[in-house]
């Protein structure tokens, strides 16, 4: 009877801290309120770096309080207790024999958008300890919101997660990019690009508004600022056209006038777009370029093909076509760029034909984060311990719609509203 009032006051002045915190002191604000109401605890927050490898420590003098070597570094998602908890998505208790203590550890995530994680070490010696406050779960939530909204008013977070220098194009890129990854009621979705800390005109982008989610997936011609800033370029027109409600095909169109208006028909951008109709499961797609789309449904792994139409910005005049075909709920959708199914080994053998199919079905049962940090270990790993010829971007989307809602008497690959032919598949299981 007594337990809910201390949860509510307890939660209440954490939440208080964290609200009240300039952005740049608000991990030190929420962890110094979470010692205060439970004595004797510890806490500190990690921030997973840009290329989806490493969580940073927000604070750099911690590692010997929570049980890790001060001399060793950030710590590594793969084979960790925090790594575990970032990429599970759930909490995750270890004892530390090193510290005697037990430690706690909480994913901090927005909408699915993951942004670290929470450690906590428990005070009193390993094993005697009770379970964790009611209110620390609510605290993790609350501390990851207001760590998402304050990034956009700080450097702080930023600089925590270079673990090297980013290039001046891709501080262009991410500056673009939207969240990486997002649940929502009928899909999830996640994207990487790489290099993560140099990568160039290669770039993705997204919006989920009423019943429609738009993905692009953009590729720009040439390297470094060049490249970035060309695709720049495009994925504002894009937005420009899709922000005053046009379609698809029309934010093509407006793209392709301003990609040539500065370069005339020198540097084009290739893109895939596809909008996404969540009650049934359609999806209108323009193939302006080079992306790949694949499909993964039950034990099947296949490419769609759509009639590839002209690059942005090639003529300034083209005229789009919208093709469709329709999702059904369990499916997956991978779209790569050419720097991913045009890749080559040293030995020059074509990554897309049967090693990225393969990749595309060894990752089939995670989530998408982490079925695209794989899809990218993989990907750098073909090349045997060379540099990639080109910069890449994987997205996944896993669809989860309301079957119920599909309209039963459209199939896959029907033509498009607005002409063309309907997507070709191909591949195999």
């Amino acid at each position: 009877m007594h337990s809910r009032p201390g949860r509510d006051e307890a939660f209440e002045a954490i939440e208080k801290a964290i609200w009240a915190a300039r952005p740049d002191e608000l991990v030190a604000a929420a962890t110094g309120e979470l010692a205060r109401r439970w004595p004797g605890a510890r806490a500190e927050v990690l921030l997973v770096d840009y290329r989806q490898a490493y969580l940073v420590p927000v604070a750099r003098d911690l590692a010997e309080v929570f049980g890790r070597d001060p001399d060793g570094g950030d710590v590594p998602l793969d084979n960790t207790g925090p790594g575990r908890a970032f990429a599970g998505q759930r909490a995750i208790r270890e004892r530390s024999g090193r510290i005697g203590a037990d430690v706690v550890h909480l994913p901090l995530t927005v909408q699915g958008e993951r942004l670290g994680v929470l450690t906590v070490r428990r005070p009193g010696e390993a094993g005697l300890g009770g379970p964790e406050p009611e209110w620390l779960y609510p605290a993790a939530h609350a501390l990851a919101r207001a760590l998402k909204i304050a990034d956009s008013a700080t450097d702080l977070y930023r600089r925590v997660r270079r673990r090297t220098r980013l290039t001046v194009a891709a501080e262009m890129q991410w500056d673009l990019l939207p969240p990486l990854s997002r649940d929502a009621a009928g899909f999830r979705l996640a994207g990487q690009l790489e290099p993560a800390y140099a990568v160039w005109g290669d770039n993705f982008d997204w919006t989920a508004s009423g019943d429609r989610l738009t993905l692009t997936v953009s590729n720009g011609m040439g390297t470094g600022t060049t490249a970035a800033a060309l695709t720049h370029l495009a994925v504002s027109a894009l937005r420009n056209a899709r922000r005053s409600g046009a379609g698809i095909a029309e934010q093509a169109e407006l793209a392709d006038q301003s990609v040539y208006a500065l370069h005339r028909g020198e540097r084009s951008v290739g893109t895939l777009l596809m909008e996404f109709e969540l009650s049934s499961g359609r999806v209108r797609v323009v193939d302006a370029g080079s992306p790949k789309l694949y499909r993964m449904r039950g034990n099947l792994t296949e490419a769609i093909e759509f009639d590839e139409q002209l690059p942005l910005g090639m003529f300034g005049d083209s005229r789009y076509f919208v093709e469709d075909f329709r999702v059904e709920r369990g499916d997956r959708l991978v779209v790569v760029s050419d720097g991913v199914h045009a890749a080559l080994s040293p030995m020059g053998e074509p990554y897309g034909p049967v090693a990225l199919l393969q990749a595309l079905r060894d990752t089939r049962l995670q989530l998408p984060p982490e079925a695209v940090r794989a899809l990218v270990r993989h990907y750098v790993a073909y090349h045997e311990g060379g540099e990639p010829a080109d910069d890449a971007v994987i997205v996944c989307v896993d669809w989860d719609g309301d079957a119920d809602a599909y309209d039963t008497d459209g199939a896959a690959g029907q033509a498009g509203e607005t002409g063309g032919t309907g997507a070709a598949v191909t591949g195999g299981a």
